[in-house]
């Protein structure tokens, strides 16, 4: 395998000296071509940031689960926030870890790169799926201050898990929507970071290189994910196969170049699950490097109208298909809660417990991801007002109650009961809604064949209560 690796690595770089392109199957190595540029850099590539923030926003997720209940609430908060906020000190990356037989080369943030935050990235428009009326990012400020408090990020009593919750709507507020809705956007407009100046003073690359390279840094995929299969891909983001992440063969995993983090590994997932008719994986990749090609082929010149236009065609490649990968994975974790109630139907005792414990973990991840689909470009409209009703501010509770908003000082409150069958109705109509309007294949956790029993079961039982 390592051979067969090296070999065809070698093909690449041989391939790459003699005609001046990149080898298809790779985001990058890509040319200089700033006119003027007169250092010793080759490769005009630039990502570090945005990889960063991945591990910021990893190690997030991994400090949600550090409170003990409240008594360290105060300090929780303030480590998270240091990962949120960014911080002067040099952070330790929380996750991803090596494992063993996945040794990661990089510990801490700075050794990627410096000065990096998740909250000045992160989606300020309205966010009406959270209570309080607010923007994405009083809602991810109040869900920290939240995790905080609860016991190793689990909130039984209102149905949380913080870790999921925050962790699936970062992935949209943050990743998702400043590359779509900013870098593949604002930032392709020809008078806006031109193709023919530097990205800013003292840069190598111009200012269109630079900004394609940092919207495909937020998909987290490793450079050479077009030979990666969807379950290799699924496994390198779980700390697993060495062999298919370790693309230059030096014995570890670069975080920069060679790991899978969110967004990737969910498109894998998608690709590798449900019914397996997907691709969405490597058709974002492959937009990727084709938006990168037609940038380099333009030789540090400005991009004419056809350049930009074909940028824009992959951009929305690019847009549609990452918008579906959200989409699936909200519709799969529906499948999941839906599921969920029914064995905590039939558990008692401490196996209740444990079906409840993952009920809240998949419905954190479902909310999270309808969230991360309402932080992008589009303006869902009718739609998100359907998914945040059937969803819900939170899941039921054991005392079949729910959140149906919050206090004036940012407390949960409960006052509306519905029955399991009935939240279960809502997961199906989550389903249905989600296939129709974004064209879902993959459908992962599909349940729509129980749709139409259940909605006639609860439908008699509504009719024999009334006569």
């Amino acid at each position: 395998m390592r051979s067969i690796k090296l070999h065809t690595t070698a093909l690449a770089l041989i391939a790459m000296t003699a005609t001046g392109a990149v080898a298809a199957d790779s985001y990058g190595p890509f040319p200089v071509t700033l006119k003027g540029y007169a250092g010793d850099k080759t490769n005009s590539v630039s990502y570090s940031g945005q990889i960063a923030r991945h591990a910021l926003h990893d190690s997030l997720k991994k400090a949600a689960a550090l409170g003990n209940g409240g008594a360290n609430a105060a300090e929780v908060e303030a480590v998270m926030l240091s990962y949120f906020n960014g911080s002067d000190a040099d952070l330790d990356i929380l996750a991803p870890k090596s494992k063993d037989g996945f040794p990661i080369k990089q510990t801490t943030v700075n050794a990627i790169s410096k000065g990096k935050n998740i909250s000045g990235k992160f989606y300020g428009g309205a966010m009406p799926a959270w209570p309080g009326n607010g923007t994405g990012k009083d809602a991810v400020m109040h869900m920290i201050k939240m995790a905080a408090k609860s016991d190793k990020g689990f909130d039984a009593e209102n149905g949380y898990d913080w870790g999921q919750v925050i962790s699936k709507f970062t992935m949209g507020a943050m990743m998702y929507n400043q590359s779509v809705d900013n870098y593949l956007d604002e930032k392709l407009a020809a008078d806006v970071k031109p193709n023919d100046k530097p990205y800013k003073d003292g840069a190598y690359y111009t200012g269109k290189e630079h900004s394609w390279d940092e919207g495909f840094g937020y998909w987290g995929a490793p450079a050479h994910a077009m030979s990666l299969t969807p379950q290799q891909a699924y496994a390198i983001a779980k700390g697993k196969d060495l062999a298919a992440a370790d693309a230059n063969g030096d014995g570890m995993v670069d975080l920069k170049t060679e790991y899978v983090f969110g967004p990737a590994y969910y498109a894998a997932g998608a690709d590798k699950g449900g019914t397996k008719s997907t691709n969405y994986m490597h058709t974002i990749m492959q937009a990727f490097i084709d938006g990168r090609q037609v940038i380099a082929d333009a030789k540090g010149e400005a991009l004419t109208d056809e350049a930009r236009a074909q940028l824009k065609a992959h951009a929305a490649t690019i847009e549609s298909n990452w918008e579906k990968v959200l989409a699936e994975a909200a519709f799969k974790y529906a499948g999941s809660v839906y599921k969920d109630i029914n064995k905590m139907a039939e558990a008692e005792g401490e196996d209740k417990a444990k079906a409840y414990r993952a009920y809240v973990k998949h419905w954190g991840e479902l909310k999270g991801f309808a969230m991360a689909l309402q932080s992008g470009r589009n303006n869902l409209g009718a739609t998100a007002v359907e998914l945040n009703n059937l969803v819900g501010f939170g899941p039921v509770t054991m005392d079949n109650s729910y959140v149906t908003g919050v206090d004036a000082e940012g407390n949960f409150v409960r006052d509306r009961r519905m029955s399991w069958n009935d939240y279960q109705l809502n997961m199906l109509k989550t389903q249905e809604l989600l296939k129709g309007k974004f064209g879902l294949k993959s459908l992962a956790n599909d349940q729509l064949a129980e749709l139409e029993a259940l909605a006639g079961k609860l439908e008699a039982e509504a009719s024999a209560e009334t006569d």
